[in-house]
Formats: C-alpha cells, structure tokens, sequence
C-alpha cells in the first residue's frame, strides 16, 4: 500500500473500513476499502470476498463505483475503488426531499446500473440509499458489491421447448 496515502474514514462496517486515499503518483483520489482477513476467515466470507472481487471486475458502468485494484497483506485486503465525492445518496435525501427531476435521474442512473448488472448474471442484493454514492458532477453510483449474487449458468438454461417461439 505504499503507492496510497491514507486519509479520513469515510465509513465502515463489521469486517471492513472505508478510507478516503489518493495515489501518490497520479494525486488522483481513491476510496479504498481495508477488510480485516482475521475476520474474514473466522466467520467463513473468504467466499462472498472473492465474490465481491469478481463482481466489481464484472460490471465496468459509469454508474457503478470501478475497481481499480485488489491488494492484500498478511492481515488486510485493499480494495481501491473510484472515490464519489457527493458522499452517500442517503445523506442527501436525509436533508429533505429531492426536487422530482433530481430523484428521476437518480432513479434512472439506477436503473440503467441495474439492467447493465442483470445482463451480466449480477444481483447486488443490497441495495439501499447508503449504497448509493454521488460523484462530483451529482452522478449517481451504485457501491458495496458485498452481498451480491453470481446466477449460475444452469440457472440461465431452460428447455428451448418451452420457449415463446421468436416472431
């Protein structure tokens, strides 16, 4: 981690911490998640971890937080993820209501980040205003990947007989 310079806690939760990083070499700003693995182990989510990994790698959108790297030490796992400087979505609405063209681009920036998810086999699962983050022009992105679902292939096979015939 010595290409990062760490900043502010930006939040957490039980296994991990979000801090507020920039690279030292390009100065560029970064979020960068720190799992504690001794946690991770003990209660068995090395599974959901790597899940989460290959998700954020999956699901390259403009209103998803990017992945840019996954670095880990004998105790820690980084995730460097793109920084949203709005901060999260919930802390906007808890100020009072949105104006209905502001909550309609969130809603459709959602749902286009929805879609593009579910076209790659990806349920995020949680989804809520805590995990939706605003980057600097007020883009909505969809985070925490961690309780998400890969479908499996054999979900996605049917009986082709079955099927509605195509016009």
């Amino acid at each position: 981690m010595q290409r990062y310079d760490f900043g502010r806690l930006l939040g957490q939760g039980n296994f991990a911490k979000v801090y507020y990083g920039r690279n030292l070499k390009s100065g560029q700003s970064v979020a960068i998640k720190v799992i504690d693995k001794e946690k991770v182990l003990k209660v068995g989510l090395i599974d959901q971890t790597k899940r989460e990994i290959s998700v954020m790698r999956l699901v390259k959108h403009p209103n998803i937080v990017q992945l840019y790297e996954v670095m880990a030490s004998k105790t820690k796992i980084y995730f460097v993820m793109e920084y949203a400087k709005g901060g999260e979505l919930f802390n906007k609405v808890a100020k009072g209501r949105l104006k209905e063209d502001i909550a309609r681009k969130y809603f459709q920036q959602l749902m286009s980040a929805v879609n593009f998810c579910h076209s790659r086999g990806v349920y995020h699962r949680d989804l809520k205003p805590e995990n939706l983050l605003l980057d600097e022009n007020g883009s909505l992105r969809v985070s925490d990947f961690g309780l998400s679902a890969l479908a499996l292939w054999s979900d996605l096979i049917c009986s082709t007989s079955w099927l509605s015939p195509v016009p």
